[in-house]
């Protein structure tokens, strides 16, 4: 009798282990569902985010696939992995979010492990209460007047770029646009953010440019950790490995820190981003289109309710802790804003046609409170740099040119496949 029960119990036990992984697995998987928000059907284990797991799609591709699937919906219900998240695709919904009832989505909900990862404590992650403290500070860093200020060092490493063009376009041959806008940036970035030369530019091997470009690379190994760091917080800080290469992380964090130690030393000021750091360290008291409509480099925004939330001419509440994505390149590519949306037409962006559009179908750098901080700095130096290029060259779609575009999978970011191969040649 008690070798039967026994029996009983182990298979009652094992029936209960099950069904507890099951409910674990699939449990949250009827969340939109119950709330009359449409959406894909996910799948075990990944949810509705099998073909980015799986390197098939990118971001941008992959959720403009899902929402496609429900043309005019406002709201679209998906799962990352068994995680619910909702997509908000209208205008007006949008606005609520990033600017109307701000104070509820204040959040980014982008985990943060401030111990193994150091540089993750900026801007874009932090939590409200840091980053109420930390924007109006940095706000004032990205006025007109200190872009005024700025625009002679990037105008230095815009002269190095068009240079650069002129040797490279004299030898005939494709040139990655991809690769060498990144060198500008980089320098520019370097100059104004580090305050050192780093002749991205000229120098093939130079070691800021490098540790740049391993920013963004996306190993099997780093995919891993950033799975994992969103599905396992507690296991990516017991594995203790962070996603971020730790020789990226202490170079920049070096050499930000000799060039403050040694200006601060020294007296010395070049009118830079680093000086206004040190303004504000010393003072803490102290407050002083075109082309991202069709590529937008990030492909969607993150936000968190902090408190339950209502969306307005809805039945749809959801609630504390509820992730909210603003699928981008979503809105970016809706016909309805913006008709033959893969055409490249900056005359959507005459002041009419802005004004005739809702602002909300414009949103490379987010809006609102939490809306990119460097935006006009970004504006401003892509404008100089695309002076130096229209103002001397020529440029062709060449063989190597990938038509059509298509991002590459393995990118958080957007970012093509193949780079970006043009034909220069100079202007008469």
């Amino acid at each position: 009798m008690i070798g039967v029960l026994g029996t009983v119990e182990m298979v009652c036990a094992l029936a209960a282990i099950l069904t507890g992984i099951w409910y674990y697995l699939v449990g949250y998987y009827g969340f939109w569902k119950e709330r009359g928000v449409p959406g894909p059907e996910p799948r075990l284990l990944f949810g509705n985010i099998k073909d980015i797991m799986l390197v098939r799609d990118s971001f941008g591709e992959s959720l403009k696939k899902m929402c496609d699937q429900f043309p005019g919906a406002p709201l679209v219900g998906i799962y990352a992995r068994r995680t619910p998240v909702l997509l908000v695709r209208d205008p007006e919904l949008v606005k609520d979010v990033m600017i109307k009832d701000f104070s509820t989505f204040s959040e980014r909900g982008n985990p943060m492990h401030e111990k193994m990862e150091p540089l993750a404590a900026h801007l874009f992650n932090l939590e409200t209460k840091r980053w109420r403290s930390l924007r109006p500070k940095l706000s004032p860093l990205f006025t007109t007047g200190k872009m005024k200020h700025m625009f002679a060092l990037i105008l230095e490493c815009a002269d190095y770029f068009e240079k650069y063009i002129h040797i490279l376009a004299e030898k005939g041959e494709p040139i990655d646009c991809r690769e060498i806008t990144a060198k500008f940036t980089t320098d520019v970035i370097g100059s104004c953010a580090f305050g050192l030369q780093m002749n991205a530019i000229g120098d093939e091997d130079s070691e800021f440019r490098k540790m740049g470009r391993k920013v963004f690379e996306v190993s099997l190994k780093a995919r891993i950790l950033q799975i994992m760091r969103t599905a396992a917080p507690w296991l990516y800080e017991l594995i203790g490995i962070s996603a971020l290469p730790l020789d990226v992380q202490q170079f920049f964090m070096s050499s930000m820190k000799e060039t403050i130690d040694y200006r601060m030393k020294n007296d010395f000021r070049r009118g830079d981003l680093v000086d206004m750091l040190i303004e504000i360290k010393n003072n803490p008291e102290k407050l002083d289109f075109e082309t991202l409509r069709l590529r937008p480099p990030v492909v969607f925004h993150m936000r968190k309710a902090v408190t339950d939330y209502t969306f307005r001419g809805t039945n749809v509440t959801i609630p504390k802790g509820q992730k909210v994505w603003i699928p981008v390149w979503d809105i970016h590519q809706n016909p309805e804003y913006y008709p033959k949306p893969e055409v490249f037409d900056p005359e959507r962006f005459t002041d009419d046609m802005r004004q005739a559009r809702h602002p909300m179908t414009y949103l490379p750098f987010g809006d609102g409170p939490r809306n990119c901080i460097g935006a006009r700095f970004a504006v401003y130096q892509t404008k100089l740099g695309l002076i130096k290029v229209l103002s001397n060259f020529k440029v062709d779609v060449c063989d190597k040119t990938h038509i059509p575009y298509k991002p590459d999978p393995k990118s958080f970011l957007l970012a093509p496949i193949g780079g970006v191969y043009l034909q220069f040649s100079k202007v008469n």
